[in-house]
């Protein structure tokens, strides 16, 4: 187990960009949550997650994003999912995640 952090929150005038490496799983899931929650206290026009640095992430982890995807839409802010890497593409895929958020081109 490590304490390194999974998360980092970046932020400018209308986006907030969630950035999660490493892997998200349910030891460090909590993380994920509370950045989300931080990001959106900002009320950016749009939240962005970048997964291009996620080498996995397990159902915990996927049910942290649809809690952010869904707090978001409740504020009226678009929720994006940008870069995944190749294996969390598929997990996003094969757990239908990606038939509800979308993902950035």
């Amino acid at each position: 187990m490590t304490d390194e952090p999974v998360t980092s929150l970046d932020r400018d005038t209308d986006v907030a960009t969630v950035a999660l490496r490493g892997e998200v799983d349910v030891l460090n899931v909590d993380q994920v949550r509370v950045a989300l929650v931080e990001a959106l206290d900002a009320r950016p026009r749009t939240l962005v997650v970048d997964l291009s640095e996620l080498s996995f992430i397990d159902s915990t982890g996927l049910g942290a994003i649809i809690f952010g995807f869904q707090r978001a839409r409740d504020e009226g802010v678009d929720f994006l999912l940008a870069r995944p890497t190749r294996g969390v593409h598929q997990i996003l895929v094969l757990s239908g995640v990606l038939e509800v958020v979308g993902l950035q081109q």
